[in-house]
């Protein structure tokens, strides 16, 4: 095999060569280990090689799965892997190394996958760009002077660039779908409570994250799905799981569905040529397949709802400090995180505690509007961003900004709440560019990200958008793959 033929296959593709006896996991292996030897040092996918645990995983015998022998990288947040370091993408766990594989990898190991290392992620995942200060940025196959997104961006750039045919994310504000994106791949985001977060977690970031992978092909991750869902002893939510296999329904299309979609930039600004024409175009594709398309959307106050949001990453990113303390055994200084992380951190101080119960409140409202507009409306269509990838440093903190931080941190805690709203300008900026994805983190709701369209001037991807009721992938699923038939991209990929 090789580089060509390995790049022409995907996770399910793979597999089936392996059962039929055409090639050998370690023979796949050594072909996604000579990819990534060549590959990686021009993107910063992959930030911890694991060849050698791969390797061991197949001589001690791989379970008889659908996905046995298929190589697959992980995200460097929540997804443990025990004896091998976990990062969060910060210097402050660089020699931290967990004891116990999370849920999510036992069952990837379960199925047979062979897990070779793990992809960069902006520190804690904070960013909607993956350029943490102690890895150093991952760069888009497509365009290196461009960004792959975030926070899965290490996983995405690793599966466009064909190191592996899937990787996993995790999705808190459209960490897999932003990357997907960005990236020219397919990203669905499973309703709240569908993967495990545990052992070590419950609901994470208040609920708004969940797990799943990055693909090329929606069989791949329709068969994922199949494999890591359902709930787990202890967990928060328990979905009743589907008496189908997502595999199995994609192989028939879906039902005539209506569709409304915007192109409405939710909290004010234009939104990018490109990414309108997607939509508008996906529109057309969508009723010459049968379905009925309407411009409508929702009402609900995006305003409200991205400050919830941001209210509680304030919270969040305080407590984390906090929870690291003591798993690490020692006190967390400011030079041990960037210093936009210790500034959000010191402002979770000054947040007062009910601004949490506000958040979950205007969620949990937001949920019950888009409930109604699912009494009407299948789905609801989006651009997945209102720009195509940003380049290499465009989103983060400028030097005045990073002063601002530096000021701002010798404020006491009761005085940081005079400059909230002043940092809250620098968050705008980031939700400015992918406004869309939070409402389904916010609402628990399944969404997914399809690489229907390319940029004509920069060659780069762009994701159109689907939200479906809560519970609702199958129809995400194979709305999608319908989608893919009428409008492939698995050939394409960037030259890199």
């Amino acid at each position: 095999m090789s580089f060509k033929e390995y790049t022409q296959f995907d996770g399910v593709g793979l597999a089936d060569l392996i059962k039929k006896g055409e090639i050998s996991p370690l023979e796949v292996l050594e072909e996604a280990i000579t990819r990534t030897e060549r590959v990686n040092p021009k993107i910063n996918a992959v930030i911890t090689k694991m060849y050698d645990e791969a390797k061991r995983s197949i001589e001690q015998g791989l379970p008889e799965g659908p996905f046995k022998g298929v190589p697959i990288m992980l995200k460097d947040i929540l997804q443990l892997y025990k004896g091998v370091r976990y990062t969060l993408g910060s210097k402050l766990f660089k020699d931290y190394v967990p004891d116990i594989d999370s849920e999510y990898v036992k069952r990837l190991k379960n199925v047979g996958f062979v897990i070779m290392g793990k992809t960069n992620v902006p520190e804690f995942g904070l960013m909607g760009v993956t350029e943490p200060e102690y890895f150093g940025p991952t760069r888009n196959p497509w365009n290196l002077e461009h960004t792959p997104g975030g926070s899965s961006g290490g996983s995405a750039a690793a599966v466009a660039a064909g190191l592996v045919p899937l990787a996993t994310g995790n999705d808190g504000g459209g960490s897999i779908r932003i990357p997907s994106s960005c990236c020219g791949l397919f990203g669905l985001k499973p309703s709240r409570g569908r993967t495990p977060n545990g052992p070590t977690e419950g609901e994470v970031w208040m609920g708004l994250v969940v797990q799943h992978v990055i693909t090329r092909t929606v069989r791949d991750s329709a068969l994922a799905l199949d494999v890591t869902q359902g709930a787990e002893a202890g967990s928060p939510y328990e979905i009743k799981e589907p008496n189908y296999s997502y595999f199995e329904a994609i192989q028939t299309p879906p039902r005539r569905l209506k569709i409304a979609f915007s192109v409405d930039m939710p909290l004010g600004g234009k939104l990018h040529p490109a990414c309108k024409k997607a939509v508008l175009k996906t529109a057309e594709i969508l009723e010459d397949l049968g379905h009925v398309v309407e411009e409508a959307k929702p009402a609900l106050n995006f305003e409200e709802l991205a400050q919830s949001y941001i209210v509680a990453m304030f919270g969040e990113v305080n407590f984390f400090l906090k929870r690291a303390e003591k798993l690490l055994n020692r006190r967390v200084k400011r030079g041990d995180v960037e210093d936009t992380t210790w500034l959000i951190a010191r402002i979770g101080e000054a947040v007062p505690i009910w601004k949490a119960s506000w958040a979950k409140f205007v969620w949990d409202s937001a949920a019950r509007i888009m409930g109604e507009f699912h009494k009407k409306y299948d789905l609801y269509m989006t651009p997945t961003m209102s720009y195509p990838p940003a380049k290499i440093g465009e989103l983060t903190p400028s030097a005045f900004e990073k002063k601002v931080v530096s000021l701002i941190e010798s404020l006491k805690a009761e005085k940081l709440s005079l400059v909230i709203k002043n940092f809250e300008k620098l968050a705008y900026r980031q939700l400015s560019r992918m406004p869309f994805t939070q409402l389904a983190n916010q609402t628990g709701q399944p969404a997914m990200s399809v690489p229907l369209f390319m940029t004509k001037d920069t060659n780069l991807p762009i994701g159109v958008h689907f939200l479906a009721k809560f519970g609702d992938e199958v129809t995400l699923l194979k709305l999608a793959a319908q989608l893919e038939k009428a409008k492939p991209w698995f050939d394409r990929m960037p030259q890199i």
